[in-house]
């Protein structure tokens, strides 16, 4: 278990919180912490990690790709990072592993397959946040069953997201209410379901999908990359 958080569109001194916010999450990444800024375009990556696959510092994170296009914090495990690893070395001939952490071939199958195609090749529990310096945008991604958290929310042109709400609440532009329809979903079902939190400024990416912030569109996209129901239909098929 790991933690991120990240912050878009922020301020300088709102991006000076993300220390704080990752501190918030040590209890899932004692190991070490990490930071990513790109102060250009308001944006930082935190990382609180709990070495698995690579207990190296080849594994630290947040994590460049090789050609420098991605940055990635990443919470999570890739069961056929392995596997994924051998394919793109048959494509390219040959990569030059910097380690052997599931982070970095994560990132090297975003880099030659596009985060779609990776996402619906990789097989895992994983929450991603994944910044593409080239086209600046932020993508946030959770795996197929959500098994990992992942929330996030937006105030004016921010984007703050993290593992935990705890670790959004705390940052000084996170203003937040109580979702009295959560509380009503809590009380009858037990839980918040997926896209609410508590909070209504706050929502929970669905499982098996993937959302997008781009400063130059009005909205985010999102998009869902698997669907059980359609899986099931083509299993019942074949």
């Amino acid at each position: 278990m790991c933690g991120i958080v990240g912050l878009y569109g922020c301020s300088a001194d709102e991006l000076g919180e993300l220390s704080s916010m990752v501190k918030t999450l040590r209890h899932r990444g004692p190991d070490s912490e990490g930071e990513w800024v790109d102060a250009d375009a308001g944006l930082a990556l935190g990382h609180a990690r709990l070495a698995i696959i690579d207990v190296s510092a080849a594994g630290h994170q947040p994590m460049l790709s090789a050609g420098g296009r991605y940055a990635l914090t990443y919470n999570g495990e890739i069961y056929n990072h392995t596997l994924i690893r051998n394919q793109l070395e048959g494509i390219t001939g040959g990569i030059i592993w910097r380690g052997s952490s599931d982070t970095e071939t994560l990132l090297a199958a975003i880099e030659a397959w596009g985060l779609e195609s990776a996402l619906q090749r990789i097989e895992g529990m994983f929450a991603i946040a994944l910044w593409d310096r080239e086209l600046k945008v932020l993508s946030l991604a959770r795996d197929r069953m959500g098994e990992k958290p992942l929330y996030y929310g937006q105030w004016g042109d921010r984007v703050i997201f993290a593992s935990e709400l705890d670790a959004i609440v705390q940052h000084s532009a996170a203003s937040v209410t109580i979702n009295k329809q959560s509380v009503k979903q809590y009380l009858h079902l037990g839980y918040v379901p997926d896209p609410l939190s508590i909070y209504t400024q706050i929502n929970k990416l669905e499982p098996g999908h993937f959302i997008e912030f781009d400063s130059t569109q009005n909205s985010p996209k999102k998009t869902q990359y698997w669907n059980v129901s359609a899986m099931a239909s083509s299993s019942n098929r074949s």
